[in-house]
């Protein structure tokens, strides 16, 4: 498996924050109130993120990846890297979306009374977007394995 490509996740971002953007200009009016409840599950995923990263970078650091009990499965750190890459893409995504929502409504803010109401809801969602994108990206860096010392059996 190759490593998530930065660039692809600004380019994701990017395509994603320009479809909101557009959809946002023309739909706005018939929006609901973004509360700041909904950056929860972002914050939250981040969290999760780089707390594994830390678990799996003390494993690996102390060379304690293997099948005893005391050890990180490598089915397990592959299986967090597979989190780390969803995490990556969502958060990027996510991001996007709300980061477009916010390029209407910040120069609308003394205008729209609706629009100072979106701004928090909006702002900790698409920080939390990218906190996850960057999280994802985190822990997928981290649960790179080194290959085994010469001499040693892979299996």
């Amino acid at each position: 498996m190759q490593r998530t490509p930065i660039t692809g996740l600004i380019a994701a971002g990017g395509f994603t924050a320009a479809v909101a953007a557009i959809l946002t200009w023309r739909f706005y009016g018939s929006m609901m109130t973004v509360p700041v409840t909904v950056s929860v599950f972002l914050w939250a995923m981040a969290a999760v993120c780089v707390y594994l990263a830390w678990k799996v970078r003390d494993r690996v650091a102390g060379g304690r990846i293997g099948q005893d009990r005391s050890q990180l499965n490598p089915l397990t750190a592959a299986l967090f890297l597979v989190i780390g890459k969803a995490s990556a893409w969502t958060g990027a995504i996510m991001g996007g979306a709300y980061v477009g929502v916010g390029s209407f409504i910040v120069p609308r803010l003394g205008e729209l009374a609706a629009a100072s109401d979106d701004l928090p809801g909006v702002a900790a969602s698409a920080v939390g977007g990218i906190a996850l994108a960057a999280a994802g990206v985190y822990l997928e860096r981290h649960c790179e394995t080194p290959p085994p010392a010469d001499g040693e059996p892979v299996g």
